[in-house]
């Protein structure tokens, strides 16, 4: 009786430390989608692109006065980059999404826990904290050949390009000549759509949208998402943006001469490289 007793207390001890054993091995949230990443042909014809859907450019790294990246603003945490193609990558299209968290050190810390290879973190030259983690194998390469999906993860710091923009560059009249301030997901070209959903599901703890198996949210409480799509979308990046009046944002881009599809409750249109812009009310 007295061992019975003891084995009971044992037990009950041990299931007082499950919810902390639980939070301690939860995977830490991501905050949300940083950025898109694109190659263009011509960054000037592309910046006035965005324009005229009413985005700003927040800034740009350049060398001797001759940018190299571009940096277009959707709200103070999500942006576009551009950067122009050169004779040397000279593919217009996708290159790589980066999503951003709070605590970079827990997700990196993270990750190695669980057998993957992220790299150390370092400092950008816009001045937040980075690291990288390759992924599944994208159909997006030079020499038409599949390579690893470069996965990107930032975290904001004090005094950054990123943070000392905050409230700046979001357009006149708070946001009304804006088609979105949103960026709510991303669509990933992969060669083997399985093998991808597995790892974003298995490895990166992303969650699967009810009746939707290939859209996943981002571990945390964004609500902004993936989706795992097949190769036929090629080197093409397909972006979703997110509005609060449809209807006056399908008036903006009619106002702008951009040729547009009418969805039943979306809009799709292409930028100048042949990527696909979707445009959501929620």
């Amino acid at each position: 009786m007295r061992l019975y007793c003891r084995l009971l207390c044992i037990l009950a001890a041990a299931l007082t430390l499950l919810p902390g054993l639980s939070a301690q091995s939860a995977t830490p949230p991501l905050a949300g989608i940083a950025h898109v990443s694109l190659r263009v042909r011509d960054l000037a014809t592309s910046r006035a692109f965005y324009e005229s859907l009413g985005f700003e450019q927040a800034f740009d790294l350049n060398h001797d006065g001759v940018p190299y990246e571009a940096f277009i603003k959707i709200n103070d945490h999500q942006f576009l980059e551009l950067y122009p193609a050169t004779p040397k990558d000279s593919a217009s299209g996708f290159l790589h999404l980066s999503f951003e968290a709070d605590d970079l050190q827990a997700v990196h810390d993270d990750y190695l826990a669980h057998g993957l290879k992220p790299t150390d973190l370092h400092k950008t030259p816009a001045g937040n904290l980075l690291f990288t983690l390759l992924g599944p194998l994208q159909p997006i390469s030079t020499n038409g050949k599949a390579i690893p999906q470069t996965i990107e993860y930032t975290q904001y710091l004090p005094d950054s390009l990123h943070t000392n923009d905050a409230g700046q560059h979001l357009g006149p009249h708070s946001g009304a000549d804006r088609i979105a301030d949103r960026l709510l997901g991303v669509a990933l070209a992969m060669v083997d759509p399985a093998t991808a959903k597995g790892f974003y599901l298995n490895d990166l703890s992303f969650k699967p949208l009810p009746g939707q198996q290939n859209v996943m949210h981002l571990p945390g409480n964004s609500g902004e998402q993936i989706e795992i799509v097949s190769a036929a979308l090629g080197t093409h990046a397909r972006i979703t943006l997110q509005t609060n009046n449809l209807g006056r944002a399908t008036r903006h881009l009619n106002h702008e001469h951009i040729q547009l599809q009418k969805l039943e409750d979306a809009v799709v249109f292409e930028d100048p490289d042949g990527n696909q812009i979707v445009l959501e009310q929620h």
